[in-house]
C-alpha cells in the first residue's frame, strides 16, 4: 500500500513486474497525520476485539467468531466511568472492529514496572469455562497505540528476518491445561522527530501468566512468580489480578516507514512463481487467439467473401466454376441467427450490468490500494472504499444493462430499470443479514449493528439506485447498437454438440484457466480474512487481476469460436457461464482451504465460512462471466462485420 509514480504505460508495467514485492520501500501517502508527544504526555492505549488465530503449536484456526474485549465473561478491567467507543469507519464496523478505551496508563518516556490495571477480578465457573475455551482456540488480543497494532516479535527462517506480527495470545497451553495471561510487558519503540517531540513507531507485547500477584495500591502491585501459572477453575471461583509493565526504547525507524516491520512477505518466491506461471499461461492463450484471428479467421473470411462473389455471379447468369472452392460451411452458416436474443435476456442483462459495476469497483479499489491511498493505518478504509465505489458505479451498472437489453430487443424496460440496482444487492444483503444472525446469536463482536445495516440500505437507495436509474435511462435513450448482419425469422437447427463443446466440459476446461492466474494470491487473501492478518501485497494483486482479465477474455473467445464453427449460435449464455465457471474452482479451493488450514469446533463457524465463501464465489462468477461475455460480444461483432452476406 505504497505510492509509486510512472511516466509512461510501458515504464509502469516494467516497474510493476520488477518491483511488485518491494513496494514497501516507497513512502506512504498521507493517511494518518503523525502525532508527536512530549515527554510525560499520556499515550492512549485502545483495545479491539479478541480474534481467533493460529500458533506454532496449533497451525489451524478453530473459530470464525470474534468477541468484544469487554465481554462480561472475560472480566477485563474497564476505565473509570466505563469504556467508550472510538469512532470508526463504515468498513471497520463491517469487518468487526470494536475499538474502545482502556484503563492502561502509558506516558511518553516513562517506564513502569508491575503496575496493576485494577483490583482483582473474580471468575465464576461458567466464565472460566468460556475463557478456557477461547484459550484452547488460540484467541489473540488486539491492542492499538497511536494507530499501530501491538504484536509479537517473530522470526521467518526462510529469509532469516524478524518482523512484528499483530496480536498476542490470550493464554497458553501448559501441560495440556489452559493458562491465562494476566501480565503484559509492553515494549514501545519511539523516534525523536524534534526538540521534545517523540513519535510511536512500534509496539511489542510479551504476555505472561503469573499466579500469586497481589494488589498493593493504585500505583503498585506485587507480581507473582513465573513458575506458577494462572489456572481458571471451572468448578469454583478464581481471583485474578491483571498487571503490566511499560518499557520505552529509542528507535531509528521514522514515522513514515513504521509499518514496514509489520508488513512481512512470507516467501516472496511463491509470488514470483505465481506471476511467471500466470504470465506463461496468458502468453500461450493470447498466442492461440491471435493465431486464430490472424490466420484462421482471415482464411475463413476470404473464403466466405469469395463464395459470396461467385453466388452473385451465378445469379447474374454467368456460370462460374473454380477448383478448390468448397461449399459454404463453418461459422458463417449461423450468420442469420448469431444475433438472435438469448433466453431470459432480462436476467442476463441485469447480471451483466452488475458485473460491469463489480469490474469497475474492483479495478479502482486495487489501483487506489496500489497507489497507497488505502494505508493499513486507516483501519477499515479498504471496506469503506469498496462499498462507496460500488455505490457510485451504480451508474455504470445501469447504463451497461440498459444498452445490452436494448441490443437484445427486450421489452420489459421497467423491470430492467428496477432489477439492475436491486436484484444482486438484495441477494448479497439478504445473505449477509442471515449470516449476521448466527454471529449475533453467539454474542460475538463481529455482528454488524442493526443501525449500521440501516445506514447501508439508506446509502444504497439514496445514492446507488438513483445513479443506476440515471444510467439505465441514458442507455435506453442511446441508439441501439447495430448488428452487421440481419437475423432470420425462422431459427436454424443446431447440430448436437459432442466432446468438449458440451456445456459442462467446456465450463470445466475454460474455468480452470482464469483460476490458475489467481489461485496463489487467493491463498494469501484467505489468510488475511480468516487468520486476521494484514494484506498489503497490492502490487502482486494488481498484476494478477490484469492477467485474470486477459485470461478470461482470451479463453472465452477461443471457446466461442469453436462453438460457432460447430454451428451453435447460442453463445451469449455460454460465454457468460463458461468464463464464470472459474467461480466453481474458487469455491472448491475454499473447501480445500477449510480442510488444510481450519478446524472449527462448532457447526455455526462452518455455516459462516461456507456462507461467505459461497457469497464471494457468486460475486466472482458474475465478475468473470461479464468479462467473458463482453470479450465474446466484441469478437462476434468484429468477425461478422468482416464478411459479405447477401
Amino acid at each position: 500500500m505504497r505510492f509509486d509514480s510512472f511516466r509512461s504505460p510501458r515504464a509502469a508495467v516494467s516497474a510493476l513486474l520488477l518491483l511488485a514485492p518491494a513496494l514497501s520501500d516507497a513512502f506512504y501517502l498521507p493517511g494518518v497525520l503523525p502525532t508527536s508527544y512530549k515527554e510525560g504526555d499520556k499515550v492512549p492505549l485502545h483495545v479491539n476485539h479478541l480474534t481467533p488465530a493460529n500458533s506454532q503449536e496449533d497451525p489451524q484456526v478453530r473459530s470464525v467468531f470474534s468477541f468484544d474485549y469487554y465481554h462480561q465473561a472475560f472480566h477485563f478491567c474497564q476505565p473509570s466511568g466505563g469504556a467508550e467507543y472510538i469512532s470508526e469507519s463504515l468498513g471497520s464496523i463491517l469487518f468487526g472492529d470494536r475499538i474502545q478505551t482502556s484503563p492502561f496508563e502509558l506516558h511518553m518516556g516513562k517506564n513502569e514496572t508491575c503496575k496493576a490495571v485494577c483490583k482483582e477480578q473474580t471468575y465464576e465457573g461458567r466464565d472460566a469455562t468460556f475463557v478456557n475455551k477461547r484459550i484452547m482456540q488460540n484467541y489473540n488480543f488486539n491492542w492499538l497505540i497511536d494507530g499501530l497494532p501491538a504484536g509479537q516479535l517473530k522470526h521467518d527462517p526462510n529469509d532469516n528476518t524478524n518482523f512484528y506480527s499483530p496480536g498476542f495470545p490470550l493464554g497458553h497451553i501448559k501441560d495440556e491445561k489452559p493458562t491465562l495471561n494476566n501480565h503484559y510487558d509492553i515494549l514501545l519503540d519511539y523516534h525523536q522527530a524534534g526538540q521534545n517531540a517523540y513519535r510511536v513507531v512500534g509496539i511489542l507485547v510479551e504476555p505472561r501468566s503469573l499466579a500469586g500477584s497481589r494488589w498493593v495500591n493504585e500505583e503498585k502491585a506485587e507480581c507473582g512468580d513465573t513458575s506458577e501459572a494462572v489456572l481458571l477453575s471451572e468448578e469454583g471461583e478464581t481471583k485474578v489480578l491483571f498487571t503490566y509493565s511499560v518499557y520505552w526504547r529509542p528507535s531509528p525507524t521514522p514515522f513514515a516507514t513504521r509499518w514496514d516491520k509489520y508488513l512481512h512477505v512470507y516467501d516472496p518466491k511463491i509470488h514470483w512463481f505465481s506471476l511467471v506461471n500466470s504470465a506463461i499461461i496468458v502468453i500461450f492463450l493470447v498466442s492461440m487467439v491471435t493465431t486464430i484471428l490472424i490466420r484462421t479467421l482471415r482464411k475463413d473470411i476470404a473464403r466466405y467473401n469469395r463464395l459470396e462473389q461467385f453466388a452473385l455471379e451465378d445469379l447474374s447468369g454467368t456460370s462460374v466454376v473454380e477448383e478448390g472452392v468448397q461449399e459454404d460451411s463453418g461459422w458463417k452458416l449461423v450468420h442469420g441467427d448469431i444475433f438472435r436474443p438469448p433466453k431470459n435476456p432480462l436476467f442476463l442483462s441485469v447480471m451483466l450490468g452488475n458485473g460491469a459495476q463489480l469490474f469497475m469497483m474492483t479495478g479502482f479499489t486495487i489501483a487506489l490500494a496500489l497507489l497507497g491511498f488505502l494505508s493499513p493505518s486507516n483501519r477499515g478504509s479498504l471496506g469503506t472504499v469498496m462499498l462507496l465505489l460500488y455505490t457510485v458505479f451504480g451508474f455504470v451498472g445501469g447504463y451497461s444493462s440498459s444498452r445490452i437489453y436494448k441490443f437484445f430487443h427486450g421489452e420489459k424496460w421497467k423491470q430492467c430499470f428496477v432489477f439492475t440496482p436491486v436484484a444482486l444487492p438484495a441477494v448479497v444483503f439478504g445473505t449477509f443479514f442471515l449470516l449476521n444472525l448466527f454471529v449475533w446469536a453467539r454474542q460475538a463482536s463481529g455482528a454488524v449493528p442493526f443501525t449500521t445495516m440501516l445506514v447501508i440500505v439508506f446509502i444504497w437507495f439514496i445514492i446507488s439506485v438513483p445513479l443506476s436509474l440515471a444510467g439505465s435511462w441514458l442507455g435506453f435513450k442511446h441508439k441501439e447498437i447495430e448488428t452487421p448482419v440481419r437475423t432470420n425469422q425462422i431459427p436454424r437447427q443446431i447440430p448436437p454438440a459432442s466432446g468438449y463443446l458440451r456445456p459442462l466440459p467446456s465450463m470445466l476446461i475454460v474455468g480452470v484457466l482464469p483460476f490458475g492466474a489467481i489461485f496463489v494470491e487467493l491463498y494469501f487473501i484467505m489468510n488475511s480474512l480468516w487468520f486476521s492478518k494484514v494484506y498489503y501485497m497490492f502490487g502482486f494483486l494488481f498484476i494478477c487481476y490484469g492477467l485474470m482479465i486477459i485470461t478470461c477474455a482470451a479463453v472465452t473467445v477461443l471457446m466461442i469460436y469453436f462453438l460457432l464453427c460447430a454451428e451453435n449460435y447460442h453463445w451469449q449464455w455460454r460465454a457468460f457461464c463458461t468464463a464464470g465457471a472459474s467461480a466453481a474452482y474458487v469455491f472448491a479451493y475454499a473447501l480445500i482451504y477449510w480442510v488444510k488450514a481450519l478446524s472449527f469446533g462448532s457447526w455455526t463457524s462452518g455455516v459462516l465460512y461456507l456462507g461467505y465463501s459461497a457469497l464471494i464465489s457468486v460475486l466472482f462468477f458474475v465478475l468473470t462471466g461479464t468479462i467473458g461475455f463482453f470479450a465474446s460480444w466484441l469478437f462476434v461483432l468484429k468477425i461478422y462485420g468482416s464478411i459479405k452476406v447477401d
